[in-house]
């Protein structure tokens, strides 16, 4: 029996977007290593021994999904390693991962750290093009863009299923660590007067926090959805609900969902993806574009790489 450790981003993770990852990298890993034992590892924090010595003993360990790869590597969270986890840290499968942020192409040192630290053998998943070209500037050429996970399994009948005119309601989310106050009071403003109901998801630990702030003496009436999966997903297979927000997984949910969805890209994760598979979105602070959404009829027309994804999975159907 072979050992599939899983670095997996919604252990210790303040962000429930990344059990929305996790869910779906679980449905490829449970159907393609059916046979196989698989462990599942946080990786938010320092690895510690027992972590370090199961990636040692794995026949593979999956990198799964989230923004983890950078320019600087030793000095960034997003992965967070040292010198010394390079002894045993190796072997890591991409699997719909994505770049930190718009960064510095990788300087040799990095370029040796990434080089290291990657599987040889089998072709990594990234999840939008510029991760792709950073990976490819780093010297790795084993690499296949098959977008998020998280929209491998949205078909295109179940695409053309989604409604196309506005909903009565809407569902909208903001981002805690990456705060405008005035142009989320503005997007505030708008959804309440284009929509006779407004609902909150905090999508992260901070986020609830935030709306308070912004919506302080607005006079907005708006409801808040429970801080977890179960209850968003309760309310998105439940109430007719068109979402418009700052986080890029409750929109994909969303679609998941067969709800309309439009993306707020306040970085690089929601603006690259959306311009690979063509996910309705805008920069934070383009109104026209929020209520050109809101006001016209949207087919939810994405371009999902199904052969790129298809490739991907097929050089583990005998692992």
């Amino acid at each position: 029996m072979k050992k599939i450790s899983i670095l997996d981003p919604s252990i210790i993770s303040y962000n429930l977007g990344n059990e929305i990852i996790s869910e779906s990298i679980y449905k490829f890993v449970n159907h393609y290593f059916s046979n196989s034992f698989t462990l599942k590892l946080q990786f938010t924090e320092r690895l510690r021994k027992i972590s370090k010595k199961h990636i040692q003993s794995s026949d593979l360990t999956i990198l799964a999904g989230t923004n983890s790869l950078s320019s600087k590597m030793l000095f960034l969270e997003q992965f967070p390693i040292s010198i010394l986890d390079l002894f045993s840290m190796k072997n890591i499968l991409l699997c719909g991962v994505g770049w930190f942020q718009y960064e510095d192409k990788p300087n040799f040192i990095d370029k040796k750290i990434i080089n290291h630290l990657l599987n040889n053998k089998f072709h990594h998943s990234v999840r939008d093009s510029y991760t792709f070209q950073m990976l490819n500037d780093s010297g790795i050429r084993n690499i296949i863009n098959t977008s998020c996970p998280s929209v491998w399994d949205l078909t295109q009948e179940h695409l053309a299923s989604i409604p196309s005119k506005k909903a009565d309601n809407v569902l909208f989310t903001l981002t805690d660590y990456n705060k405008s106050f005035e142009n989320d009071k503005n997007l505030l403003k708008m959804l309440a007067k284009d929509y006779k109901n407004l609902f909150f998801w905090p999508q992260g630990l901070g986020d609830a926090k935030y709306f308070r702030s912004i919506s302080e003496g607005s006079n907005v009436d708006v409801k808040i959805i429970s801080p977890n999966l179960c209850s968003f997903d309760d309310f998105l297979e439940t109430v007719q609900v068109d979402y418009i927000g700052n986080r890029l997984h409750a929109g994909i949910r969303a679609i998941q969902k067969g709800r309309r969805a439009h993306i707020i890209s306040i970085d690089n994760r929601a603006h690259e993806i959306s311009k690979d598979i063509n996910l309705s979105s805008s920069i934070r602070g383009d109104c026209e574009s929020v209520h050109e959404f809101i006001s016209s009829n949207n087919e939810t027309a994405l371009s999902i790489p199904y052969d790129a994804i298809d490739t991907w999975k097929s050089q583990f159907s005998e692992f």
